[in-house]
């Protein structure tokens, strides 16, 4: 196990570049099993769960030809659909929430697929209602088996339907999405998430020869055909590495400018910043984050408290709620942060309140943040990262405080943020890696 040795208190200045967003990208690699032609796809984040879920295509029979560590071209012309029953890919895929977006593709082309209980970061209830309800409305027949945990989804043909989905699931959208291009009929997605993760596959899956409309809206419709081609395909600049950027540099007094950051594809994040008094310029494509000693956070119009809390998109993704939090607890004034998707997401804080935060958790979906003003800066502790974006949070909390910090199961940091101690120190950070 790796951990990060931080130590604090440092101005940070320069340029920094996101990498492809993480979410996209689990999406649309599992996409390139809808044919068997080639799929090039570039601005791959170099990450443990995407090169994960390489590995999980790779194993499957997918041929790839990595360019470079950011670009590959994936050709699924021969895919062994056994090895699903194996215990190389049960034991692989449990570690991966994204294996279940398999499933979709799988079931599409080849009639059957299996979705293990889902893996990745322990931060709550991950149901697989919406995707196992809407597979079985396409004329899939579901089986759960106790033995091996999965779920054995098998059809002779899908056929379009109706679907109204309980919850604007991301990935229930995107699993049904794939299984439904190639299904007999026409499929109605109502209540359809519309994240641009969404909308990038959605424009994926045009370009390959899919027919669908409503695409950024939440009903879609999927008009299937009998077979798709290749294509090439970019991932967008992740937006929860630009949010955790402005956070960054708030927080540590820096000077930062981030690099193609994605602006039309942002949507609220930037003014849930601004509402943190959290200035920043906007020049194209990169937003200038200059040094600020203090930043207040808005109340409402009427005087009350600012409450942020996340949503299905448009409004802001659960993953920035841990950063926002952390940023809160230097600002002058009081926020009440709402976390409604997941009940275990917020437990990091006893580590930010161990720092010397002023933090009062009401329940497991909603904190309280007293800002310090800098009155009374954070203290470097130990602490261990218990998923992604609190590992981040974690991470910028570490930067900002007085003295050193460590930060233990960084994997956890690893599997979201490229070479983020590299790029950070790049910027005058002081983080070693401790193997």
């Amino acid at each position: 196990m790796s951990s990060f040795e931080v130590t604090g208190g440092k101005k940070l200045s320069g340029e920094i570049t996101p990498q492809g967003s993480k979410n996209e990208a689990l999406q649309v690699i599992s996409a390139v099993l809808l044919t068997s032609q080639k799929v090039t796809i570039n601005n791959i984040p170099d990450i443990l769960d995407v090169n994960l879920q390489i590995e999980l295509l790779e194993e499957l029979g997918v041929k790839t030809e990595r360019i470079n560590r950011h670009t590959c071209i994936f050709q699924a012309d021969n895919i062994d659909p056994e090895y699903l029953h194996s215990d190389a890919y049960h034991k692989k895929s449990g570690r991966l929430r994204g294996s279940v977006m398999l499933a979709g593709p799988m079931l599409a082309r080849f009639k059957n697929a299996f979705i293990p209980k889902p893996g990745g970061d322990k931060i709550g209830r991950r149901r697989l209602d919406t995707h196992i309800n809407g597979f079985e409305k396409l004329g899939a027949k579901i089986l759960y088996d106790s033995e091996d945990s999965f779920f054995h989804l098998q059809t002779d043909e899908l056929k379009g339907t109706y679907i109204l989905l309980d919850e604007p699931s991301v990935t229930g959208t995107a699993n049904l999405l794939m299984a439904a291009v190639m299904a007999n009929g026409i499929t109605t997605l109502y209540n359809a998430a519309c994240e641009p993760y969404i909308q990038q596959l959605c424009k994926m899956l045009i370009s390959m020869g899919a027919k669908i409309s409503g695409v950024a809206g939440n009903m879609l419709s999927v008009e299937g055909v009998d077979k798709l081609g290749g294509t090439t395909h970019t991932i967008l600049p992740d937006m929860i590495e630009v949010g955790s950027f402005i956070g960054l540099a708030a927080m540590t007094q820096s000077d930062i400018v981030i690099k193609n950051a994605g602006i039309k594809h942002l949507g609220i994040i930037p003014e849930k910043f601004q509402q943190l008094g959290i200035k920043m310029n906007i020049k194209g494509d990169d937003i200038h984050i200059p040094a600020q000693f203090s930043y207040a956070i808005q109340t409402f119009l009427d005087g009350s408290i600012l409450t942020i809390y996340d949503h299905p998109w448009p409004g802001l993704t659960p993953d920035l709620l841990s950063i926002i939090l952390v940023v809160a607890t230097q600002a002058k004034g009081s926020i009440l942060i709402h976390q409604k998707m997941f009940e275990s997401r917020l437990f990091f804080v006893d580590k930010i309140i161990e720092m010397g935060a002023r933090i009062v958790l009401c329940d497991p979906h909603r904190a309280v943040v007293v800002g310090l003003e800098r009155m009374h800066p954070l203290r470097g502790i130990a602490m261990s990262s218990p998923d992604i974006r609190a590992g981040v949070a974690l991470l910028i909390a570490a930067l900002s405080a007085e003295g050193k910090s460590t930060i233990q199961n960084i994997e956890q940091i690893d599997r979201g943020y490229e070479n983020i101690d590299v790029r950070l120190n790049n910027l005058g950070a002081e983080i070693r890696r401790v193997n």
